[in-house]
């Protein structure tokens, strides 16, 4: 069974998308920019402040489908800077702990320019 899922309290995906999809076991979240959910808006800034943004947008999504951050097994983090990868990785730690996901980080060039960071996951729901 496939469920697409746009849990309530989310921010308003950008495209074309769900925020998550429940097949079997697994909950596959979209990639998440660094939306502020008070406004609904793109919210720029430093790494910190985009990252903290993203990974509460993607918890939020995640415990809106019945899961928990302990339960993402793989995140892909997208990072327009490579050398943002020090202070991005200290905000992920905050979220993560000692439930560490696979991972994977990549730099890259986003559609929108003034992004810094965006990340997706994937879950295991059972």
């Amino acid at each position: 069974m496939i469920e697409r899922l746009t849990p309530p309290g989310t921010v308003s995906p950008r495209g074309p998308y769900s925020h998550a999809v429940r097949a079997g076991g697994f909950l596959y979240v979209s990639g998440q920019g660094p939306i502020d959910p008070a406004n609904d808006q793109l919210s720029y800034g430093s790494i910190e402040h985009e990252t903290r943004l993203v990974l509460n947008n993607v918890k939020r999504i995640v415990e809106g489908s019945g899961a928990s951050l302990r339960d993402v097994v793989k995140c892909n983090v997208y990072l327009r800077n490579g050398s943002d990868f020090a202070a991005m990785n200290a905000v992920y730690a905050e979220f993560f702990g000692d439930a560490k996901p696979a991972r994977t980080t990549i730099e890259c060039k986003f559609a929108d320019a003034r992004m810094l960071v965006e990340i997706d996951c994937i879950a295991y729901v059972g």
